[in-house]
């Protein structure tokens, strides 16, 4: 029997919920060492610039997607083009990269998790700042204890998702996004107060293009890109349970000024931090697990603020993980008939299990010559495969099927129902069809070596 397509109960919730899915660990770790690697200014310049001009109309295309078929990934596109199997194949990706994402992201905020009751323990008290560093290595090597968090994270997870669209993602979205919000703008406040903030803000906020590399350019289009989660299903999903009155322009352009915005003050409040104690912007883990701690424990007040931004990280990465494990539940109903319970508990687990390596990477326990032999650990490995290779390849796809695949007046009249920005439509299908791409090929032929700017830019100024 087929089950009633639910959808969201008001727009707020649908904004909060699909901005929650946009807002990720990115935002607190992968934009801020980004910034610093790659110009400072320059770069936030470059995202902003190609967030409007790329990141929102692919993000426009596939709500457009999901509220027209009003079916999650696999059988949206199958049901768009009935006589070609192919696109099928577009969906399952989808649900494959989201899957492998939570795989190790689960892993990551569960070291959140449990870095909020370290905080809470004054882990710090009576360490030197090496001993504090290494304290995020003995974690990550410990089998016993990174499984455990791993699996009450997990837990979380299923529990949110569980009780459906409006009584769980919603509801839970309505409390995360919020709670999320007042712990950053407290923390934001907090940093203004630092001696760094000025420093900060001159090296977020000016422009200075001489530090700014070819391939800096091009971290800066991936990172819009891949700021609105595009290229996982997770819009295309969300996009299935709107009403049709909803205005989907103006939700894109809601959702990208929200999290563009949440991406800048997390940039300037960690920045101000890092600068007022003469620290330098580590890459990935080492940004949020040993900078930040050591910095947090010179620090008045280092139990309250320590604490209070490793709950900020949990709820941002909740409200991301609820939606990657969404768009799994939501194929698993459609393909297979199966009530939301199974298809929760089914997800919960195989998460868990596919999770297991990547939080074992760092031990002896499993897959031990995985690294010598594939040159990065399980973990890593994970990541890259997802965002230099499935992502950028669905998203570059999914351009593809609405410019060209889809029926233009389909397109059209699902674009017009319920905006008021209808002028932009033309605009908005100039993106979708001609820049959106490019800019896709051009990060995956740089990802290839088949072009290497930088290599190009020298060769010019040498001339």
């Amino acid at each position: 029997m087929k089950q009633p397509r639910e959808h969201w109960g008001s727009k707020l919730g649908l904004i909060l919920a699909t901005a929650g899915s946009a807002v990720g660990l990115g935002s607190v770790w992968r934009f801020p060492y980004m910034v610093g690697q790659n110009g400072g200014g320059a770069f936030v310049l470059l995202y902003v610039i190609f967030t409007a001009l790329i990141g929102i109309p692919v993000f426009i295309a596939e709500v457009i997607i999901g509220r027209h078929t009003q079916k999650s990934a696999v059988l949206a596109y199958s049901e768009l083009r009935p006589h070609s199997a192919n696109w099928k194949m577009l969906g399952w990706l989808n649900v494959i990269t989201c899957f492998l994402i939570l795989a190790y992201y689960c892993v990551i905020a569960g070291w959140c998790t449990s870095y909020s009751l370290m905080s809470l323990n004054q882990f710090w008290t009576g360490k030197s700042p090496e001993e504090i560093r290494g304290a995020f290595d003995i974690l990550s090597s410990s089998p016993d204890i990174t499984i455990f968090w791993l699996f009450i994270y997990i837990l979380l997870n299923v529990g949110i998702v569980y009780s459906g669209i409006r009584k769980g993602i919603e509801h839970w979205s309505r409390i995360l996004m919020p709670a999320f919000l007042a712990i950053l703008l407290a923390l934001f406040f907090y940093a203004a107060t630092l001696s760094g903030f000025g420093k900060a803000a001159t090296y977020l906020f000016k422009p200075d293009f001489s530090n700014l590399t070819p391939s800096g350019i091009l971290a800066a289009l991936g990172m819009a890109f891949f700021t609105l989660s595009v290229g996982l299903g997770i819009i295309l999903t969300y996009g299935s349970y709107m009403k049709e009155s909803e205005d989907v322009p103006k939700m894109g352009l809601t959702v990208a000024l929200l999290t563009t915005g949440i991406s800048l003050i997390t940039a300037q409040m960690i920045y101000p931090i890092i600068f007022s104690f003469g620290f330098s912007p580590e890459q990935g883990p080492g940004l949020l697990f040993k900078t930040m701690p050591v910095i947090f424990s010179q620090m008045p007040g280092s139990l309250l603020i320590s604490t209070a931004f490793f709950l900020l990280v949990v709820f941002i990465a909740l409200t991301s993980t609820v939606s990657l494990i969404e768009v799994l539940v939501a194929n698993l109903i459609e393909l297979f008939n199966f009530s939301r319970t199974k298809a929760v508990v089914l997800t919960g687990v195989g998460v868990f299990i596919v999770g297991l390596p990547c939080a074992l990477s760092n031990t002896s326990v499993l897959f031990p010559e995985w690294a010598a032999i594939y040159g990065r650990n399980f973990f890593d490995t994970m990541d890259y495969l997802t965002a230099s290779w499935m992502m950028p390849i669905a998203g570059l796809l999914t351009t593809l099927f609405v410019g060209y695949f889809m029926e233009k007046r389909m397109v059209k009249d699902e674009y017009l129902k319920g905006t008021t920005m209808k002028k932009f439509f033309g605009v908005w299908l100039f993106c979708v069809r001609y820049l959106a791409p490019a800019a896709v090929l051009i990060i995956i032929f740089q990802e290839i070596g088949l072009i290497n700017f930088d290599k190009i830019a020298n060769l010019f100024s040498r001339s």
